[in-house]
């Protein structure tokens, strides 16, 4: 078990999971800033590893959160950072496919989603990652578009989503998936992007 800090938390994980990345701090506040200005209503993070950017996202509010993961040590270490947050009495933690754990007529102001992005072909490229954690398929988008589909049923009218991704031409995939094999009014307002990835604010 090992131990970072990520903003104002401290942050435990181990070799079952994603080590948290420093970088997506900038996701948590981005996502904070757009919870600041947004609907009323509770937050949803999708993949959310051990829950470190949905944490660190309404720690300094009295939001409620719903982290989501298909990975069973990724939801243990999860509730273990929820615990060591304070923040056992408004957080959720759902083990699950994310397309299934999220009931019909839940709504979210702002939905965090992390999707592995990373191409099948690329994966051996990172071997202290578990391939769970950073498999996204052929193009590496699968599971970006498991997570569109949700945010499209989920999101509130006036909430704001945040996406991470792993290249400015994945952005672009993932906007004409919207438009045209959805035909979501999602839309893509604004893109921001770092070193280790890309961060996309999509907006209903």
């Amino acid at each position: 078990m090992e131990t970072m800090r990520f903003g104002d938390l401290d942050i435990v994980f181990d070799d079952r999971v994603l080590e948290p990345r420093p970088w997506t701090l900038a996701q948590s506040q981005w996502s904070a800033e757009l919870l600041g200005a947004g609907p009323p209503g509770a937050v949803l993070e999708l993949f959310a590893g051990v829950g470190h950017i949905g944490l660190a996202t309404v720690t300094p509010t009295a939001r409620d959160l719903v982290l989501v993961d298909l990975n069973p040590a990724a939801c243990d270490l999860a509730r273990r950072n929820v615990a060591a947050a304070g923040l056992a009495g408004r957080v959720d933690v759902r083990e699950g496919r994310i397309d299934e754990v999220v009931g019909p007529d839940e709504r979210f102001c702002l939905i965090i989603a992390d999707p592995p992005w990373v191409p099948s072909a690329g994966i051996a490229e990172f071997p202290g990652d578990p391939s769970i954690a950073i498999d996204g398929g052929s193009d590496g988008l699968d599971l970006a578009r498991t997570a569109c589909a949700v945010i499209d049923r989920h999101l509130v009218v006036g909430g704001s989503a945040v996406l991470q991704l792993g290249t400015e031409d994945q952005v672009a995939a993932v906007d004409t998936h919207l438009r045209d094999d959805l035909g979501s009014a999602l839309q893509v307002a604004e893109v921001r992007t770092f070193d280790r990835g890309v961060l996309v604010h999509l907006l209903r």
